[in-house]
């Protein structure tokens, strides 16, 4: 079973910075890996995905603030978030996608932003 295993959320202030990791099980090699987020009240969104050649594909929202990165070997995503808006509020979840079949999704991690 693929277990996706997520840290780095937390709360800061507007304008500060996070940097959040994902680690998959190494049982099966991940296409494409990304995260999104569910702001509260809001349905999920994506955040930012990247394949194992590196290419990536942000939201207009994140554009210049965030930046995608992974290590596919070890079956590894991070995000790096500058200049933290209180829209950027919401739980970030991990998600992991083989060449075939279904992807996974982490437990979800809490990033705050206060103004």
């Amino acid at each position: 079973q693929v277990q996706l295993v997520e840290s780095g959320g937390g709360l800061v202030q507007t304008g500060e910075s996070l940097r959040l990791s994902c680690a998959a099980s190494k049982s099966i090699t991940m296409n494409i890996m990304g995260w999104y987020r569910q702001p509260p009240g809001k349905q999920r969104e994506l955040v930012a995905t990247i394949t194992r050649a590196g290419l990536t594909n942000y939201a207009d929202s994140v554009k210049g603030r965030f930046t995608i990165s992974r290590v596919s070997a070890e079956n590894t995503v991070f995000l790096q978030m500058n200049s933290l808006k209180p829209e950027d509020t919401a739980v970030y979840y991990c998600n992991a996608r083989p060449l075939y079949g279904a992807g996974y999704w982490g437990q979800g991690t809490q990033v705050t932003v206060s103004s």
